[in-house]
Order: structure tokens, then C-alpha cells, then sequence
């Protein structure tokens, strides 16, 4: 009697975790495109908010169609490469590859009536985990008009800090070129100096999301030089 109780135990079993198994897996199928949905949302929300248009989960769509004019990828060498959808780019995925394989997204936007930008998307590491965002240049390929950052894991009052408008704020108008020098953003612990014009303050207690958010916008940047050399302005 004992041997069939157990078997009967490790019978059911098997068949709930089967059932149970077979749900989740249904379940992941059928969210899926609903999942995939919001990842696009998000994206697109987080390409205008580098443009300072903010833009919600219903009008995302609508808005990005309106202000984003046009995408393209390059290579190292500033060049067009064609058939690669840059919206789809693992940015990740492509800084692991040797730089002359790297496919480097682009969009360029026109925010309002006259102006007309360029975003570049950027990815880094934090203290504790990823860091990214997109960095957007006026058109002479120099001057910052804005950003927008986020993270996966930093402290939350400290490094987390990174993807609050105030800091997204100290960008505004700062240089990364020095005359024809490629110098980026430096993020300065202690606070830039108010005339310098390619540096922002550093966020205090953050020093290595800061130093992280440095290399990042440096490393990703310096892929364009040659696409900015020869578009700027």
C-alpha cells in the first residue's frame, strides 16, 4: 500500500508540474507581443525625451512619426549601411564586436519648426550594472541639446540619480568638440566650473556611475567622429 501511495505522490506530480509547465509556457507566448509592444514604447519615449519631447504610452507612436525624420547606421568610417533597421540595433550586442564590425545606429529628429538634430543612443556600465541612454547634437554636430539616461541597477538617490531631468539638465549646451578636438562630456566630481564648456557636475555620491557615465558617452561618441567631421556645420 505504501509503495502505491508514493507512486501515486510522484505520479501527480509529474502531471502538475507538466500542467503547470505547459500554462507558463502558453501564458509567455501570449504576452509576448504584448511585451514586445511596450518595449517599443518605451524606446521611442526614451529617443524623444533626448529631444525634450515627452511623450506618453499613447501618443509615443504618433510622436515619433512626427519628430523623428529619419534613421540610418554607419560604420567606423562615418558610411551608410544599408538593410540594418537601426531601431533594432542590440547596442549591447554590438559594442562586444571589433569596432570595424560594429553597425553604429543614428536618428535624426526636428523637434520643432527650425531645428533639427542628430540622437545618438549610448550604453555603458554603472557601479552595479548597465547604464545607457541617447545623447542628441545641434547641427553643427557639436553642442548637446539633450539627453535622457537610465540604468538597470544603481543606488537609488545616488547613482540612480542619472535619469532624473535635473542632471539631463547640466548637458544642455555643453560642447564635445574642442575646436576640431574630440573631447566629449567630462562629468566632474566636485562640480564644473560654470564657464566650461565640456563639463557637468558629477552626481554627489555617485562617483562611479559618474566615472561610468564618462567612458560611456566618450566611448560611444568617438564612433561617430568622422560622421560628425563630416557633417558638421
Amino acid at each position: 500500500m505504501k509503495d502505491f501511495s508514493n507512486r501515486y505522490i510522484f505520479i501527480f506530480s509529474v502531471v502538475m508540474v507538466a500542467i503547470v509547465a505547459a500554462l507558463l509556457s502558453s501564458a509567455a507566448m501570449l504576452l509576448q507581443p504584448l511585451q514586445e509592444r511596450n518595449r517599443v514604447i518605451e524606446k521611442k519615449k526614451n529617443i524623444l525625451a533626448s529631444v525634450r519631447v515627452e511623450a506618453t504610452k499613447e501618443n509615443a507612436a504618433e510622436l515619433y512619426e512626427k519628430v523623428i525624420e529619419s534613421s540610418m547606421v554607419l560604420d567606423k568610417n562615418g558610411e551608410t549601411v544599408d538593410n540594418i533597421d537601426p531601431f533594432n540595433i542590440d547596442l549591447r550586442a554590438e559594442q562586444r564586436k571589433p569596432l570595424d564590425q560594429q553597425n553604429l545606429p543614428l536618428f535624426v529628429a526636428k523637434p520643432n519648426d527650425t531645428l533639427k538634430v542628430v540622437i545618438i543612443p549610448v550604453e555603458g556600465r554603472g557601479l552595479w550594472g548597465p547604464i545607457f541612454g541617447y545623447i542628441s547634437l545641434e547641427a553643427d554636430m557639436n553642442t548637446v541639446y539633450g539627453v535622457n539616461f537610465d540604468h538597470v541597477s544603481e543606488t537609488p538617490g545616488l547613482g540612480a540619480e542619472i535619469n532624473t531631468s535635473w542632471f539631463g539638465e547640466y548637458f544642455k549646451g555643453k560642447k564635445i568638440f574642442d575646436g576640431n578636438r574630440f573631447v566629449s562630456i567630462k562629468v566632474i566630481k566636485g562640480g564644473a566650473r560654470d564657464d566650461d564648456p565640456h563639463g557637468v557636475d558629477a552626481i554627489s555620491g555617485g562617483t562611479i556611475t559618474s566615472t561610468g557615465l564618462e567612458e560611456m558617452l566618450y566611448d560611444c561618441l568617438v564612433k561617430y567622429e568622422k560622421y560628425f567631421n563630416k557633417n558638421r556645420l
